[in-house]
């Protein structure tokens, strides 16, 4: 586990977090701009001097009870920041060689072989970094965090710089990060795009404090916070592709529940592959029966587990649980009432467009 207890007065807010982050998987840190995402990230990594206690499994780096402080440059840390801050007088191979000086030849976990494929720079190799495109300048600058092997790679909205084109390059790349390094990630973002991706653990910040945090399909489905309202509301499920069918080219997603499997464009993901979809509130209806003669194909019989206000007094949030996972459905407060909805009571759910997130 990471554990971390730390405070630190700022002009615009104090710094007030307790909490414990999985040792394994991307941990999000996601707020508004100036809630202290960055500020925590520094003080993780020991570039802000905080007060109180931060541990990675059984190394102690802060413990200000017993005076004990590692410096940045000791702790085991990769860090990514917004612009890749290459040097632009060496090429890729040099920039990832000065990387490898922060440790020595027994201390490296992660080959660097492995690093250059796993993000798809080897033919960058040789080259200067003005004559990248962003895209590859931030995979070269995570590959350079990732050569010193650390046992924590903090990332501080990597992608912000990037446009629409060149995010959708990345991406890829730090879901394969996410699948075959067994490095925990802290990722700071404001986009719940790519909270929705890649994270598998949430921690929702305001003020320099913890709203809450837990799980990411747990947080999305919540209906008492701020992922609640809004367009981007709605659930992020894991599967796998049960099927292709190549007629009508739609792929099968089968999520680990019983009757719980959705129909969505075929993406040429193989089958057996696991995938992560995410369902969208305003996408979601529901109904007594199961329906005949509509156009939704996806229908899931489940069970009211919880209905709530939505931001606008003309609206609820409703969310459903099928089988093991729940799906949360936006309707006006007018048909929830028409239909009777109660918590306990047996309802379809139908969804009319799933996102593969792939």
């Amino acid at each position: 586990m990471i554990e971390v207890r730390l405070t630190l007065p700022r002009r615009d807010f104090k710094l007030d977090v307790a909490l414990s982050l999985p040792a394994r998987g991307v941990s999000a840190l996601f707020g508004a701009s100036g809630c202290g995402k960055t500020t925590l990230l520094r003080a993780l990594a020991g570039l802000e001097r905080a007060t109180g206690r931060v541990t990675l499994g059984d190394q102690v780096w802060q413990d200000d009870d017993s005076g004990r402080f590692v410096p940045t440059h000791q702790r085991p840390i990769g860090y990514v920041i917004q612009e890749a801050a290459l040097f632009p007088h060496l090429d890729v191979q040099r920039n990832l060689a000065y990387g490898l000086r922060r440790i020595g030849a027994g201390e490296r976990r992660i080959a660097l072989d492995q690093v250059v494929q796993l993000l798809g720079i080897g033919h960058l190799l040789d080259r200067r970094p003005g004559t990248l495109s962003g895209g590859e300048r931030q995979r070269v600058a995570i590959a350079r965090a990732l050569a010193t092997s650390p046992r924590l790679l903090l990332m501080d909205e990597p992608l912000a710089a990037l446009d629409a084109h060149r995010k959708a390059e990345v991406l890829p790349y730090l879901d394969r990060l996410h699948e075959e390094l067994g490095i925990p990630i802290v990722y700071v973002s404001h986009s719940i795009d790519e909270v929705a991706r890649l994270a598998d653990h949430l921690v929702l910040m305001d003020a320099g404090r913890v709203l809450a945090h837990g799980p990411l399909a747990h947080m999305l489905s919540r209906l008492d916070g701020p992922l609640a309202f809004g367009d981007d509301a709605g659930v992020v499920l894991e599967g796998v592709v049960g099927e292709r069918d190549g007629t009508w080219q739609l792929a099968r997603l089968d999520i680990e529940a019983p009757g719980c499997s959705f129909w969505a464009r075929d993406q040429g993901v193989e089958v057996g592959r696991r995938v992560r979809l995410r369902v969208l509130a305003r996408d979601v209806s529901l109904t007594h029966e199961r329906q005949a003669g509509t156009s939704i194909g996806n229908q899931l019989q489940g069970t009211v587990e919880a209905i709530a206000d939505d931001e606008h007094p003309a609206l609820a949030l409703v969310r459903v649980r099928v089988g093991s996972v729940p799906v949360v459905a936006r309707l006006t407060r007018r048909s929830a009432h028409a239909l009777g909805l109660t918590v306990g009571q047996p309802v379809w759910a139908q969804v009319k467009t799933v996102a593969l997130m792939e």
